[in-house]
């Protein structure tokens, strides 16, 4: 089927979708895809043919290979190791195929770059698994943020180590979640970039100045309590975000006050505190929604491939100083693309 049959038949009919791979974060995009109306899963592809197979029993399909899979499908997610994602989305943007790929975009900012390239080309919706987008808390923050005048952002996503054998590098693995987050939100690129970290990659810190706002992002696997906050400082109010939660508080008219009781002093210290309402969900479903509407519509993804690489060229700063010399200087990033918010 060319590319322009099937731009024209996912306007009208029930949408065909697939998962590149189906290890845990795949095995759930093929379950969403599954309990979607108007989306038929219509196959799974793992380099594990029997997790293949067991995946592909458990929701009702079947297991085939990347050259069929492409042949019966609309839309795929693609959800296979970093290093593989620009030869498996580059196979799919070829065969007609729109994708949504898991973050980071690629391994490098150039491959990034080559792959939204082709989909402009051909015409396809390339959009970037950056999940968090979706998460209704920050979604109610995004609501809020137009009206702020914007301080500083801190932003923690800590949590134990998944596995005694665990070697991914927090950096790629969760603070590209935070460093987009707060892009989106602020709608800037950073001007500079300073970073450190230990424990062979499973801990680090940076601070990126965007324009008058400071982010100072943290993320670890080595830290005894599972978080995933973040906070922002405003002028007129303090606002926390908790994605575990899918909770927003805004604290505001902070404000001292010295009582006397029994002629001793007393101090307290009080604010307001608003409790927005959320209407809590399940991200990943909110995720393949918008993807599979810009497929239908053809219109631009809520998560852009501009948005996947300008996460990941900053994201690889910050793994290059986080892992450098202490006294390594800050360093200042290109300002020739925007952050699409």
């Amino acid at each position: 089927m060319s590319t322009d049959d099937r731009a024209n038949a996912t306007t009208e009919e029930q949408l065909r979708a697939g998962v590149v791979g189906v290890g845990s974060m795949g095995e759930n995009h093929a379950r969403v895809y599954d309990e979607l109306s108007g989306v038929e899963l219509a196959g799974v592809t793992d380099h594990d043919d029997e997790v293949a197979r067991r995946v592909a029993a458990e929701y009702g399909t079947e297991a085939v290979d990347l050259e069929t899979l492409c042949e019966r499908c609309d839309a795929v997610t693609v959800a296979v190791p970093t290093r593989a994602h620009y030869e498996t989305v580059s196979t799919c943007l070829e065969a007609g195929v729109h994708v949504l790929v898991e973050k980071p975009i690629a391994e490098t900012v150039e491959q990034g770059q080559r792959l939204a390239e082709q989909a402009r080309e051909a015409g396809l919706v390339l959009q970037v698994g950056h999940i968090e987008r979706f998460n209704p808390a920050v979604q109610t923050m995004a609501d809020l943020i137009d009206d702020l005048d914007v301080i500083g952002v801190e932003a923690e996503r800590l949590g134990p180590p998944i596995d005694r054998t665990a070697t991914d590098n927090v950096v790629f693995d969760l603070m590209v979640h935070d460093v987009d987050i707060v892009g989106a939100l602020l709608g800037e690129r950073p001007r500079s970039v300073a970073a450190m970290g230990t424990e062979n990659g499973r801990y680090a810190t940076a601070t990126i100045e965007y324009g008058d706002a400071v982010a100072t992002v943290t993320a670890s696997r080595v830290t005894q309590k599972k978080v995933r906050k973040l906070t922002v400082t405003a002028r007129e109010c303090l606002v926390e975000v908790d994605y575990l939660e899918q909770s927003v508080l805004i604290h505001r008219d902070s404000y001292p006050e010295y009582l006397a009781d029994d002629g001793q002093p007393r101090y307290r210290h009080e604010s307001v505190v608003e409790r927005p309402h959320v209407d809590n969900g399940e991200p990943l479903r909110y995720e393949l929604e918008s993807f599979l509407a810009a497929v239908r519509t053809g219109s631009v993804p809520e998560v852009t491939a501009d948005d996947g690489i300008a996460a990941l060229e900053t994201v690889q700063l910050i793994d290059r100083l986080a892992g450098g010399p202490s006294d390594e200087p800050d360093e200042e990033l290109p300002q020739d693309r925007e952050v699409e918010a």
